[in-house]
């Protein structure tokens, strides 16, 4: 399913072309300004390069959840003014992403020109894919290019619907995406390691799943933990966990065998805060009105070694609770360990494994940052993404 199938920006010509480009904008404001232009800049690109090819380029994003409706809360004018810095040059801001006042926006740009239009969401025929409002946002252009791999997994009017309008190819962000997790997937050098964390197991049951049939070890950090710790017979006090999913856990335990690595000893703190008492226990002996919020030393150096020997790795999800600094030492350490590989693949899939890496000054140092959470999981359980599957074929 790796990209080398589809079509992507170098396979067509956009020279003097109007194209229509699908980014995920979907970015942290603090009133009308960007606090985190990661996903801005991950387009840059494929930006550049149709500024470069003479194109006039409009692009669409969401932002937010404005719940169908207009909302200043979440318009996306202050993404066209950090745009405007980056590329060095005026992004026009239009008023909608459909309608009359932006047609003749468009009309009035020419080449080279970049046009970003206000917010999908705040019409309900996005998300509901409507030909109709997809037709309309087309705009006249002759090619679109989805570089949306965060919003890929969607099936909506900008990510699915305006391809059955215009031929559609990926942008260079969705290239890599897709080259880089279609790779690991395919043909991972061996040995292969994931890495999963976060809350809950059940958003995570299909990926482990998948990944227990693929990797050669499977390391389990974060409330996920919990579930299979408590799966096992441990007593985890008032640690996080999902009772209802401890027969899964067991069948996964069984399933996994030796590839599936759990935690050996934890940070418990006795309340959810940052200022709470700490101590370190042995996964047997957690006190039974504490809670589980990070991995211990030993953990950490069990992980660290498997990671050493790894030549191919994905993580997705963090170790503990990694916003508050007593609980950061584990997905530290796993976001060190990543960084100091030499020759290996490492691949961090979106949200937050992707912010620990970024707030640890490392992101630099892994093989490629996911910029789609929920994307890069579903293609992790080996789903068809939408936005990807409407993109054109090689073939075609």
């Amino acid at each position: 399913m790796a990209t080398m199938h589809k079509k992507t920006l170098h396979n067509v010509d956009v020279q003097g072309r109007r194209v229509l480009v699908r980014v995920d904008f979907n970015v942290p404001l603090d009133g009308d300004r960007v606090t985190d232009d990661t996903r801005i800049r991950a387009a840059l690109p494929t930006i550049q390069y149709l500024i470069d090819h003479q194109a006039t380029v409009i692009l669409c994003s969401h932002l937010g959840r404005p719940k169908g409706k207009p909302d200043p809360k979440y318009s996306l004018r202050p993404v066209a003014q950090r745009l405007s810095e980056l590329l060095g040059r005026t992004v026009h801001m239009a008023d909608d992403c459909v309608g009359k006042s932006v047609g003749e926006l468009i009309a009035g740009r020419g080449p080279g020109d970049v046009v970003l239009l206000e917010n999908l969401r705040y019409h309900p025929q996005e998300e509901l894919n409507d030909a109709e409002f997809a037709r309309q946002l087309v705009h006249g252009a002759q090619f679109f290019i989805n570089d949306a791999f965060g919003s890929a997994h969607r099936a909506h009017a900008s990510t699915a619907g305006v391809t059955a309008f215009v031929p559609a190819v990926a942008g260079f962000l969705m290239e890599r995406e897709l080259n880089y997790l279609g790779r690991a997937l395919a043909h991972p050098e061996r040995p292969f390691l994931a890495i999963l964390g976060g809350a809950k197991v059940s958003d995570k049951i299909q990926v482990i799943e998948k990944l227990l049939t693929q990797v050669d070890y499977l390391l389990i950090g974060g409330g996920m933990a919990n579930t299979f710790l408590k799966a096992k017979g441990y007593e985890i006090g008032q640690s996080l966990v999902e009772t209802d999913r401890l027969n899964t856990a067991q069948e996964l335990l069984r399933r996994g065998g030796e590839k599936l690595m759990l935690p050996v000893d934890v940070v418990v703190a006795d309340q959810f805060a940052e200022g709470a008492k700490t101590q370190l226990v042995d996964v047997a002996q957690v006190p039974v009105d504490w809670r589980i919020l990070d991995l211990g030393p030993r953990t950490i150096e069990q992980y660290r070694a498997k990671i050493r020997s790894a030549k191919t790795i994905i993580w997705n999800g963090p170790m503990g609770v990694f916003e508050m600094a007593p609980f950061a030492k584990g997905t530290f350490a796993v976001a060190h360990a990543l960084a100091d590989l030499a020759g290996a693949t490492t691949i961090v899939g979106g949200g937050d494994s992707a912010a620990a890496v970024e707030q640890a000054g490392l992101a630099e140092r892994m093989s490629h940052v996911s910029t789609g959470g929920g994307a890069s999981l579903e293609f992790l359980e080996g789903k068809q993404l939408p936005g990807v599957a409407a993109l054109a074929d090689m073939s075609e």
